[in-house]
């Protein structure tokens, strides 16, 4: 094995780490609302919009900090990055109001889809074309160990210690990938554009649309049936409480091989895969509601929703495609993009409880995202056969 080679899997390690520190802090957050509730005198309400100024840095931040980063090399972006996610959760660990809290969790998701669209860039151009997706998966596995080991362990913390103590460990993961980029990342790696215009070029392909879109909707319905998961366990399922942490795992186990094994398949045969993913998603969805008053079914079925997260892999790697000159832009936006949808499935979800829903149709909520997300797919497809030879920079 080369020095080379070993410095390569040293950096994209490093990155891992950086996605392990993000998807703690995103998911655990959400575990953690009972604590920063209670220690801050927090309305519900209040928790609620803590969680969504989180997702709102990221939908915010990604596009911003993609075209304003045009200009630098990639490690410079990925430490500042680092550098600005672990300020925001050191802020979140010291906050004593309210206020504080939600500014300190917006500047921590600000750098969150940024990170992810450059880390995906450099892990990529560190590997040959045809390991691409397996390049980023590596870069996301560390976000999907997270929901499996971090968020337990943060939920455990912030139960015994203090939720306080779980933003602190967040930032010093974030400390140490920053360091360890600055010092492993090649220093004239670039991820695209040279310039701001470049980059919003992007947003003139109608392909680079399309590819969002599918992640914007079809991602919806994972997020639709695992904001309820709980609510569902206990009072449908009505499982004993130690056996929803189990099940939350189980999502994660689901989710990480889903990303491995799509980002296998995705540098065989890419658009098959995609489509493939998105049936997975249709399926388990469907079944879903009737897995509900059975732990163990459920539990199956919960891994291959999870499965189901694979999707974003192989987007990222379809954007890589058909971005052109504009890679960072159009791999932040799939960060974007996904915590779009992260907002719009709970969203339809809550809206049909309101309206008498059970709380088990949530997943066939899911399944008509999952639908429209495939419909759009077929489309993005089929505009590429009619345009063979400008399909990956068709004009608007």
């Amino acid at each position: 094995m080369s020095a080379e080679h070993t410095s390569n899997r040293f950096i994209i390690l490093a990155l891992a780490v950086g996605g392990f520190a993000i998807g703690t802090t995103e998911f655990a957050a959400m575990s953690l609302v009972p604590e920063f509730s209670q220690d801050l005198g927090l309305s519900k309400p209040q928790a609620g919009h803590v969680i969504s100024a989180y997702a709102l840095g990221v939908v915010l931040g990604a596009p911003i900090l993609a075209v304003l980063g045009a200009r630098f090399t990639s490690r410079r972006l990925l430490t500042a990055f680092m550098a600005v996610f672990a300020a925001g959760n050191v802020l979140s660990a010291l906050a004593d109001s309210y206020i504080t809290l939600l500014l300190s969790r917006f500047l921590a998701g600000f750098p969150h889809g940024a990170f992810f669209g450059v880390a995906a860039l450099l892990a990529a151009s560190l590997v040959p074309r045809h390991k691409r997706s397996q390049a980023f998966a590596m870069v996301l596995l560390g976000l999907t160990i997270a929901t499996v080991v971090g968020v337990p362990l943060a939920a455990t913390i912030g139960k015994w210690v203090s939720w306080r103590w779980v933003f602190a460990f967040v930032a010093l993961l974030a400390s140490i990938t920053a360091t360890c980029v600055w010092l492993l990342a090649p220093s004239n790696h670039r991820t695209g554009g040279s310039n701001i215009l470049a980059e919003l070029s992007a947003l003139k392909r109608v392909q680079v649309w399309l590819s969002l879109l599918i992640g914007a909707v079809g991602f919806g319905g994972l997020f639709a049936v695992y904001t309820y998961l709980a609510s569902t366990l206990i009072e449908v399922t009505q499982a004993q409480p130690i056996a929803i942490p189990i099940v939350f795992a189980c999502f994660g186990i689901g989710m990480t091989a889903g990303n491995l094994l799509a980002a296998r398949a995705g540098d065989i045969a890419l658009l098959p895969t995609m489509a493939g993913t998105i049936v997975i998603c249709i399926i388990s969805l469907a079944i879903y509601p009737l897995t509900t008053g059975n732990v163990w079914a459920l539990s199956a079925i919960v891994i291959l929703i999870g499965a189901g997260g694979g999707l974003s892999t192989v987007l990222q790697t379809r954007l890589m495609d058909v971005a052109g000159e504009a890679q960072t832009l159009a791999a932040a936006l799939n960060h974007a993009a996904l915590n779009f949808a992260n907002a719009l499935g709970p969203w339809l979800a809550g809206w049909a409880i309101a309206f008498g829903a059970p709380l088990p149709m949530t997943g066939w909520v899911g399944c008509a995202l999952a639908v429209c997300g495939l419909l759009l797919f077929f489309v993005s497809v089929q505009l590429e056969k009619s345009h063979p030879n400008t399909a990956a920079a068709l004009p608007l």
